[in-house]
């Protein structure tokens, strides 16, 4: 009985014995043996028995991994396993196309204040996705930034009438500066529209004025010859 008791309580004691240590080195379990810091042991290779999770993407997005703070991998739609606390889904990034409307005020050439709305469609490039999540900080903030410094620099050159005619003109030019630009950040400019302009309301009265007295002229001419 008291062998019994010895054999029992063996390993009880700050002098015990780890029976692993006595095991063959196939028979061990996969955490037997490992010493060594957490980032060191964990961040290099993930521990079997290190618990995970299921993180789940939606369609048309990518979800960006970090191990550690540092980039690791990406995530596709669907469920993914990820080795929490150690990976981390902090992101995603989105593949649909989007669309930005940016609204400027500026003048024309003939010092003629207008209010300008610009449509940006655009999305982001598969082969960069790493470059448009950790490039910029706002890649909206960015685009706005190059549209308005083009609208600004267009429209001050050319007559309120000039801009009327020549939107297609500005919208090209604002697509040619921000594929320049957007595509170094992983984005891809698809279209550029100029959905309105719309001049100060006092102007917009006096144009109504003037095209108003014209055609009142013309109809009073034509009355005029008619009746001779």
């Amino acid at each position: 009985a008291r062998q019994s008791r010895r054999r029992l309580f063996r390993g009880v004691g700050p002098n015990r014995v780890d029976s692993r240590r006595r095991l063959p080195a196939e028979h061990r379990p996969p955490s037997a043996g490992r010493v060594g810091g957490v980032c060191g042991g964990v961040c290099g290779e993930i521990d079997s028995t290190m618990p995970c999770c299921i993180e789940c993407i939606n369609t048309s997005e990518v979800g960006m991994v970090e191990r550690c703070g540092a980039y690791y991998r990406q995530a596709g739609p669907g469920a993914n396993c990820v080795c929490w606390p150690i990976d981390s889904i902090v992101g995603v990034v989105s593949m649909r196309v989007q669309q930005l409307n940016v609204a400027i005020e500026t003048k024309t050439l003939d010092n003629v204040f207008v209010d300008v709305v610009i449509s940006i469609q655009y999305s982001t490039i598969q082969e960069r996705i790493w470059e448009a999540f950790y490039s910029l900080q706002d890649h909206k903030r960015q685009i706005r930034a190059y549209v308005e410094d083009i609208v600004r620099a267009t429209l001050p050159t050319v007559t309120l009438d000039e801009a009327f005619a020549s939107k297609e003109t500005i919208a090209v030019e604002i697509k040619r500066g921000l594929d320049a630009t957007m595509n170094t950040y992983g984005y891809l400019i698809l279209n550029s529209l100029v959905t309105d302009m719309t001049p100060d309301a006092r102007v917009r009265n006096a144009m109504n004025t003037i095209n108003s007295s014209k055609r009142l002229k013309e109809a009073a001419a034509e009355k005029a010859e008619g009746d001779k």
